[in-house]
């Protein structure tokens, strides 16, 4: 793991040079990534330990640890992980579609035809995960991405859970809003 600061001519974390910021999250800041020999792009996921209480840092480490044990591709990719004493970098795969909530508040109303076609890749993510005893417990339209062929990828495994087969969750978590 390297060292990584803050200053101006460190743009950088690993072969990745830092650009725009994509986003902000609950947890960090996501900014854009672009490999220096291939170019390829990726979103870089910047969570500071110090801002961060123990019980969220363990979440993050979690979800670290369930999304290294997902390859599927309707579920958005973890390529790697640097740290530092004060950061975790971790490196994303980037999709340009931004959130399927975004896009049905701009479109509206769905075709039969595209509402399965984004609900089959859904299914087929979650059974997976399942399949892996890996409970996402998050699902909603602002943790669904699409890539630039409008393709799913399910994202924020922040509060998934690893869960033994035949053996029931008992904790609540999401957002009960949506069940109101």
């Amino acid at each position: 793991m390297s060292r990584h600061g803050q200053t101006r001519e460190d743009q950088y974390v690993g072969p990745y040079r830092l650009e725009k910021t994509l986003g902000k999250g609950q947890t960090g800041l996501v900014k854009m990534g672009v490999h220096c020999i291939t170019g390829r792009r990726v979103a870089v996921k910047i969570v500071n330990r110090e801002k961060l209480s123990d019980s969220v840092l363990q979440k993050v480490e979690r979800e670290i640890a369930i999304m290294k044990l997902i390859e599927h591709p309707h579920v958005l990719g973890l390529y790697d992980v640097y740290e530092n004493r004060r950061y975790l970098f971790l490196i994303l795969e980037h999709v340009s579609g931004g959130e399927l909530f975004d896009y049905l508040v701009k479109k509206g109303r769905l075709s039969v035809k595209e509402a399965r076609r984004f609900f089959k890749q859904i299914i087929s993510a979650i059974d997976f995960c399942h399949s892996h005893c890996i409970c996402h417990r998050d699902l909603k339209p602002e943790n669904l991405l699409l890539d630039s062929k409008l393709n799913i990828r399910v994202a924020d495994f922040g509060m998934a859970s690893l869960q033994p087969e035949g053996s029931m969750l008992e904790t609540s978590c999401g957002n009960v809003n949506i069940c109101g």
